[in-house]
């Protein structure tokens, strides 16, 4: 991981514990340039609290259970991308704290259970989370906590302040509004009940949409907040259409989504089908899209390609999250060279007003092999 040059640093407010933390960050994680004020507002109101057994969910870089931690145990870090988790681990060692790091959706109706409930659950939703996810994340989050537990979340209109609250008037035994700083609101929810004392499980966030892409049908599975979660996009259908895969090769489908290129690849040729997508959520759908085609394939929840490291491949199709950042793309194609076997293509498809150049140049050779309306597919060898 290609990290930032300077870590953050946050002075400490209470006696015991360290004088202040430092906090590694990097592209593509939320607020990699300055901390989150939700997250600084929901310390200010809890780091001098008892606060038990403590669950953050969708933590960013880990500042929410390293800080806390000294006031709270076991403390379980939770997020949906694995690039985040890596650096949640990072400054938990970093700040000599003992926590629990877990790549999860934070959909209790993906997940499964938590295990063992806990007292103090801590929600500060991004604000690209949609908001359909986030409300199941905040329902998901009182589903786990302990009866005389409480959740608090940070948010602020642009971030959806309302419909959360909503929610949770909607869900929770009782709602209040603890704290409230620079647009910023701090909202305190307890434990929900229904009427026979069960807990209240919402339904998965899974859709169901096709495609035919070249003659073959594809059966797709998304879910909102995913890349291109209405149907397949113009970019993925003419990578798919532009890649030639045979049978016998090793096919990765890196940035996967709900996985419909590794569904593709599966369905033309007799071949391996792996996949790999830093969020939890693409790829509990990418599985389920795999299962829905009848293709057998491994898919992980991975940071770039670490989780594939242990094995080489002949082809590999990639839709890159160009938004992401340089660092996040840099790392992407040094792993993808790295994993290509020495005859091995990498397929990549981007905007075509876009430049990659710096972003290929781990690969020996890149050239342009198809020109779409608004995509061109580029092959990359080693």
């Amino acid at each position: 991981m290609t990290p930032r040059r300077e870590p953050l640093v946050l002075d400490a407010r209470t006696d015991a514990g360290p004088d202040r933390f430092e906090f590694h960050t990097a592209d593509g994680v939320g607020a990699a340039d300055a901390f989150c004020p939700g997250e600084l507002l929901a310390l200010e109101h809890l780091w001098d609290r008892d606060l038990g057994r403590l669950r953050t969910v969708g933590a960013r870089y880990g500042v929410g259970g390293v800080v806390l931690a000294d006031r709270a145990s076991p403390v379980t870090i939770t997020t949906p991308s694995a690039r985040a988790a890596a650096l949640c681990e990072r400054n938990a060692a970093t700040n000599g704290v003992d926590a629990t790091v877990e790549v999860a959706t934070g959909l209790g109706s993906v997940d499964g259970p938590v295990g063992e409930p806990v007292d103090t659950a801590v929600f500060v939703p991004e604000a690209y989370t949609p908001i359909e996810v986030g409300i199941r994340r905040l329902r998901s989050a009182l589903d786990s906590l302990a009866g005389d537990g409480a959740l608090y979340v940070a948010a602020k209109p642009e971030t959806g302040l309302g419909r959360y609250g909503d929610a949770l008037a909607e869900t929770a035994s009782t709602v209040s509004t603890v704290r409230e700083r620079d647009g910023w609101s701090l909202l305190r929810a307890t434990v929900p009940r229904s009427a026979d004392g069960a807990r209240r499980e919402p339904d998965p966030p899974f859709d169901r949409t096709d495609a035919t892409v070249d003659g073959v049908d594809l059966d797709l599975v998304t879910a909102p907040g995913l890349f291109a979660a209405g149907g397949l996009d113009h970019g993925t259908r003419l990578l798919a259409e532009t890649a030639t895969i045979g049978d016998g090769d090793r096919v990765l489908d890196l940035c996967c989504g709900y996985g419909s290129l590794a569904a593709y690849a599966g369905r033309v040729a007799d071949c391996s089908v792996r996949a790999s997508d830093d969020d939890a959520l693409a790829t509990a759908a990418a599985r389920r899209t795999l299962a829905a085609n009848d293709v057998d394939g491994r898919v992980v929840t991975a940071d770039c390609t670490p989780e594939v490291t242990d094995a080489t491949f002949d082809a590999i199709l990639c839709n890159p999250p160009t938004h992401a950042g340089d660092g996040v793309l840099a790392d992407l194609f040094r792993g993808a060279a790295d994993a290509l076997r020495g005859d091995g293509r990498c397929w990549v498809v981007h905007h075509r007003a876009l430049d990659l150049a710096d972003s290929l140049a781990a690969f020996g050779s890149v050239e342009t092999v198809v020109s779409g309306a608004e995509h061109v597919v580029r092959l990359a060898r080693r």
